[in-house]
């Protein structure tokens, strides 16, 4: 590899399960810039000091996942979208060589609904989320951001769920984990921003039927590709949208930072990425 080779990374614990490596190389590759992207299984011990000295191994930046995302938000720079979330998933050294973040959990989450269920901000107006740590909080301000009015945010640890409603206001209403399949009567979209249903791991045990015949529901997790509660929905005829797509979307931002140009989601791309991801 030649010295002028600019390289970024994931970094996770776990991360050799992460398609980013995949994704961003064939962005490389198809846009012709020298550039390698790898992955970094860094345990949490170590990861402060991993990212306190990122230049130094070998990284012009770097995207974070589990269950780093806010440590990186409080050892770096964050700019306003990462300041609202308080987790940090995509770090870059800017001109001054400050260490920056953002969050781009935020505009993948987004981005795959609007490409999955288009108009779903307009009739998805009663949402529910299960998760609050830094995924939960990239979907609630996603949310909020696109006008949903009523989001109900579930979490088994249910002081989790009152802090959200304490940082983002009266539109978000704490829900305890018991009353989950309560809060999806009438809901016409149901996010799941946590690792329940990720392979090996228990599916998330709720109960669809209360939801409105347009609703919509989304998975973070895209191994595999279609999760229980993806095919659940599905089969009742509910609208999906996959952790993939989050992903391909959420990865374009980083991807001009570090390499200079915008790339574009396509069909080919994540036909690649989806080749080798269990569908069930």
């Amino acid at each position: 590899m030649s010295t002028a080779t600019r390289a970024a990374c994931v970094i996770g614990w776990p991360a050799k399960h992460s398609r980013s490596p995949k994704m961003h190389r064939w962005w490389l590759k198809h846009y012709g810039i020298d550039g390698d992207y790898r992955f970094e299984e860094v345990p949490p011990q170590e990861f402060p000091a991993f990212i306190g000295n990122l230049r130094g191994n070998g990284y012009i930046g770097a995207n974070i996942t589990i269950p780093h995302k806010e440590v990186a938000f409080q050892l770096t720079e964050p700019d306003e979208r990462a300041r609202a979330v308080g987790a940090s998933n995509t770090l870059w050294y800017g001109d001054d060589g400050v260490l920056r973040s953002t969050n781009t959990d935020v505009e993948g989450f987004v981005a795959a609904l609007d490409v999955s269920a288009p108009g779903w901000s307009e009739t998805g107006k009663h949402a529910v989320v299960i998760g609050a740590g830094g995924a939960g909080r990239a979907v609630i301000w996603g949310l909020l951001e696109r006008g949903i009015r009523r989001i109900h945010v579930i979490n088994r640890t249910f002081d989790r769920a009152v802090a959200m409603a304490e940082r983002y206001g009266e539109r978000v209403v704490p829900t305890r984990w018991e009353d989950r399949n309560k809060v999806l009567d009438g809901a016409g979209l149901l996010a799941n921003a946590t690792t329940l249903g990720f392979k090996g791991n228990p599916d998330l045990d709720v109960d669809l039927s209360g939801m409105t015949p347009d609703a919509v529901v989304v998975d973070i997790n895209y191994v595999p590709l279609e999760t229980k509660l993806l095919a659940r929905a599905r089969q009742i005829g509910l609208k999906t949208a996959d952790g993939l797509d989050m992903l391909l979307y959420q990865a374009c931002t980083g991807f001009e930072l570090w390499f200079g140009l915008r790339p574009q989601v396509t069909r080919e791309l994540r036909d690649l990425l989806a080749a080798d991801i269990p569908k069930s």
